[in-house]
């Protein structure tokens, strides 16, 4: 069994809800397997089935002059940032498929979520940044000390229609974070976000977006226990989910 792995590079967010349209009616029609989109939009923002609009602080001009769209979604939780810099992830998985940790016909939503932190966690390890979860605020956090606070690295945000999920993670990597002066991230006023490139320090190397994207690739395969195989392009992908495709070893490659 395995995941089909897409790299999208930047693409619109319009254009990208498209693409996923598209992939979850194969997966639902069960003509693919599994799959991972990784990418990276252009400015925008999003807001989910819980969002208030007050958490939007930017006005209407600001965001136009920017050049900055905003989309009401689908997806679960509250506001959120996604710009150049950020690794976003839209995994389409069958539920019902096996995977780890499902006991009844189907995996459930809070489990499936807990997955995706797993994999965002150890990602932020694979660059010698520690984080964790916090009990009811989805998403992965960096570990507080003394004075120090938690700061969200990376949001979750997932829906699941006829047990096949859409949307899915974003983590700040090299994010440009006065972006997100724009709005009050997932509503939450009382911490603040950070990336990879600011939590790694100048001791080590400097996480880059083809690092993380790889990363991300082999730890999804490790925690949903499943190879995880390139497809060369969406084409491809729709045509034929065992073609054209370079399995991801355990090692890093250079993503297509």
């Amino acid at each position: 069994m395995h995941i089909n792995l897409l790299h999208l590079g930047r693409v619109p967010y319009a254009e990208a809800l498209t693409i996923q349209q598209q992939v979850i009616a194969a997966r639902k029609q069960n003509l693919i397997a599994d799959t991972l989109l990784l990418l990276e939009h252009p400015p925008v923002l999003t807001l989910g089935r819980n969002s208030s609009r007050s958490n939007v602080l930017a006005s209407d001009e600001l965001l136009k002059q920017r050049g900055v769209e905003l989309h009401e979604i689908n997806r679960g939780g509250d506001v959120t940032y996604h710009g150049p810099g950020q690794l976003v992830g839209y995994p389409i998985i069958d539920l019902r498929g096996d995977l780890p940790g499902k006991k009844g016909p189907h995996l459930g939503p809070v489990d499936y979520v807990r997955l995706l932190e797993e994999v965002l966690i150890r990602t932020c390890g694979d660059f010698g940044v520690m984080t964790q979860r916090i009990c009811k605020r989805t998403g992965v956090w960096t570990m507080a000390g003394g004075s120090i606070q938690e700061k969200k690295i990376a949001a979750i945000g997932v829906h699941v229609s006829q047990g096949v999920t859409s949307h899915g993670f974003a983590l700040n990597v090299t994010t440009d974070l006065r972006d997100f002066d724009w709005i009050v991230p997932c509503g939450i006023t009382d911490r603040q976000v950070t990336s990879l490139e600011l939590e790694a320090g100048s001791d080590r190397q400097l996480p880059g977006m083809e690092a993380a994207l790889n990363s991300v690739a082999r730890n999804f395969g490790r925690v949903f226990e499943r190879q995880m195989l390139w497809s060369e392009s969406l084409d491809d992908l729709l045509a034929s989910s065992s073609k054209h495709t370079v399995e991801v070893s355990a090692e890093p490659q250079p993503a297509p």
